[in-house]
């Protein structure tokens, strides 16, 4: 696919190489780190590649380790600002067929029949129930940015979960 914005997915690289996405967390050297545009799970997350590919298999090996260590570098900045007990991490490619990356936090009070498993088991009313708000979520927003910035200026660290998170 070319860079003419034929998904939501180059829309939205668009947007962020504009300054105009307002989730956006930080660049990152694979691409963009933002957040979803719903926050049911607080700190749920989005790598964009860019430039935008189709998947994972268009990405060369160095390309490709390294859009991978950046989601797991977004993920570990997640992990530590909302005190997840666990994360997620999604390549799916259905609904937008351009690579991007979900990065889902799980929190130990979720409701039990949503707690393990996919999020898409969570109904559509309740996972568009908390848009985005740069007023609400800007302060998480600001220490994702800080904290990812910290990962990325010391080449990362393996990820050490504290024990009050497990």
């Amino acid at each position: 696919m070319d860079e003419s914005g034929t998904t939501l997915i180059h829309e939205r690289v668009a947007a962020c190489r504009a300054g105009a996405n307002p989730t956006v967390i930080c660049r990152v050297p694979s691409g963009w780190a933002v957040l979803g545009d719903h926050q049911f799970l607080r700190g749920y997350s989005l790598l964009l590649p860019d430039p935008v590919v189709t998947d994972l298999g268009d990405l060369d090996g160095e390309e490709r380790r390294r859009f991978l260590w950046d989601m797991s570098l977004l993920g570990e900045a997640i992990g530590t600002c909302t005190k997840a007990a666990r994360l997620n991490y999604e390549i799916l490619g259905n609904a937008e067929p351009a690579l991007h990356a979900h990065v889902w936090p799980r929190f130990a009070d979720e409701p039990e029949e949503f707690r393990r498993g996919p999020v898409g088991r969570y109904p559509a009313e309740h996972r568009a129930a908390e848009p985005f708000s740069a007023e609400r979520h800007g302060p998480l927003q600001a220490a994702l940015r800080q904290v990812l910035g910290d990962l990325l200026a010391v080449g990362g660290r393996p990820s050490r979960v504290p024990a009050d998170r497990r």
